[in-house]
């Protein structure tokens, strides 16, 4: 087999081969398999995140591959998969089937009225659920061929199908979770697979040991009564208390170690790209005023790192259909892609 780091110059321009960061990896000889899933048909609010993986895949080879973590980060090989194109297709129609079911309930309108729409309600669960059966099969036989996996999004509901093989083959794990949002609320707008339940779905998993969120400032009262009576398997670090501690003048650092301290010793990142301050990631589907800055987020994942624990997965989702969003998440990705590295070498 050819060695794909032969006559590769990691400082030379970035090529447009196909794969992201124009790394010279496949499948066989990477060891980080990344999976687009391009899905968003249950977004409630702004809609373009399906297009995330085509604009994080080509923003990304204009990024420089040094990294002050682990400067040869992508040694490691990436490859990311082909962005399924039936997929693509069939998110533009159910998005629009969704929208009707969301339209009648902003009204104030119940689905059963003229014309019924409850079984297209059940159409729609069943097709998200495929694409959860899809992804975790995808990752499923990535984990049997000893590789790592990470996803991106699409909306927020889409990284569950791999969060479940993870659950599959290990017998435990927490979760750290960075959004603006719970994501906790039971099939909001009667979706079970919806971009806002992703985490009330997850909970069902008895191999999650913890739940840590980061960043939430927009959330619901239904949710903060899960989080406050999940006897603790449940930790949420709201933004504006966040803020207020730092004003106070407890340090970032301070507060990292706290929050990474409730972590077990294997850790799934999921990653919001609305748990940001907006103007980084200005057009994902739900943006909310305050949020973490960039490197706030790096220094939270540095020290899941520097900790000892091993981070076994991740996914970044959320991230809107424009140019710098794209190169925003783009950054994300190969960060977390060093950082997981790094924790496991």
């Amino acid at each position: 087999m050819n060695n794909p780091l032969q006559n590769y110059n990691p400082s030379d321009v970035g090529q447009i081969n196909g794969n992201i960061f124009g790394l010279p990896f496949d499948y066989d000889s990477a060891n980080l398999i990344i999976i687009p899933v391009p899905w968003e048909v249950t977004v409630s609010y702004g809609a373009g995140t399906a297009n995330a993986p085509q604009r994080i895949l080509d923003a990304s080879p204009q990024l420089d591959l040094f990294d002050f973590d682990n400067p040869d980060g992508w040694k490691q090989g990436i490859f990311m998969m082909e962005i399924p194109q039936d997929m693509l297709d069939k998110n533009k129609y159910y998005r629009q089937q969704a929208a009707t079911i969301i339209e009648r309930l902003e009204q104030g309108k119940s689905l059963t009225d003229a014309p019924d729409l409850t079984s297209l309600l059940t159409e729609i669960n069943q097709v998200c659920g495929n694409v959860n059966q899809w992804l975790f099969d995808k990752s499923q036989q990535a984990i049997n061929d000893n590789k790592s996996v990470a996803v991106i999004g699409g909306d927020h509901s889409s990284p569950l199908g791999y969060m479940q093989a993870l659950a599959n083959n290990y017998s435990s794990y927490g979760i750290l979770h960075i959004d603006a949002h719970a994501d906790l609320r039971n099939a909001y707008e009667g979706f079970e697979f919806s971009h806002a339940s992703i985490m009330y779905n997850v909970m069902k998993l008895a191999q999650i040991t913890k739940l840590v969120q980061v960043g939430l400032r927009d959330i619901c009262h239904d949710e903060v009564e899960i989080i406050n009576q999940s006897n603790n398997r449940i930790v949420a670090y709201y933004d504006p208390i966040i803020k207020q501690k730092l004003y106070s003048g407890t340090t970032w650092i301070d507060l990292c170690k706290e929050i990474v301290g409730h972590l077990p010793e294997q850790v799934y990142i999921s990653f919001d790209a609305d748990g940001l301050d907006p103007k980084l990631c200005s057009n994902t589907g739900t943006p909310v005023p305050g949020g973490l800055e960039l490197e706030q987020a790096y220094c939270l994942i540095r020290e899941v790192v520097n900790s000892g624990r091993k981070i076994i997965g991740f996914d970044v989702c959320e991230v809107g259909d424009a140019e710098w969003d794209g190169n925003v998440g783009a950054r994300v990705v190969l960060k977390l892609a060093y950082l997981m590295g790094l924790s496991n070498s």
